[in-house]
């Protein structure tokens, strides 16, 4: 037999033993502290808009070796800075400084960065409530503001 307690007020004992077993699993007490919305720029939501303060450049992980374009974005509902990624060839001649831009999730494992770009968890979706894919396809012009 196992070292579990039984017979006359086992329960209690259980109960207490299940509940120790439970905090020491972190994905349980991520949920139970909601220690993933406090943590998460978006505060829970899957996108946000933002105001673009810089376009920089990061040097890809290793073995590869491109500059990989991204913008630093101040976002509006609560004034965090994060750096979100420009996908696609020529994206960033579409997007400026002081554009407003709306960002998502980049879809790594567990909220993490994707691929080779270090320490990057979102990417740009629209410009100035424009598609960011429809404008690098040519489907659509850049609105003058």
């Amino acid at each position: 037999m196992g070292n579990k307690a039984n017979g006359l007020n086992a329960a209690q004992k259980l109960k207490k033993r299940r509940s120790v077993s439970k905090k020491k699993n972190k994905w349980f007490v991520k949920k139970l502290f909601n220690l993933k919305k406090k943590s998460d720029p978006l505060v829970g939501s899957s996108q946000a808009a933002g105001i673009v303060l810089s376009k920089v450049q990061l040097e890809a992980k290793q073995p590869n070796s491109a500059m990989r374009k991204c913008v630093r974005v101040q976002l509006v509902k609560n004034g965090k800075q994060v750096t979100a990624f420009l996908p696609g060839d020529g994206a960033t001649k579409l997007v400026d400084e002081h554009n407003e831009v709306v960002i998502e999730c980049i879809g790594g494992k567990m909220g993490r960065s994707k691929g080779d770009i270090p320490g990057v968890r979102w990417q740009v979706i629209k410009v100035n409530d424009q598609s960011l894919d429809a404008l690098r396809k040519g489907k659509l012009e850049k609105a003058r503001k």
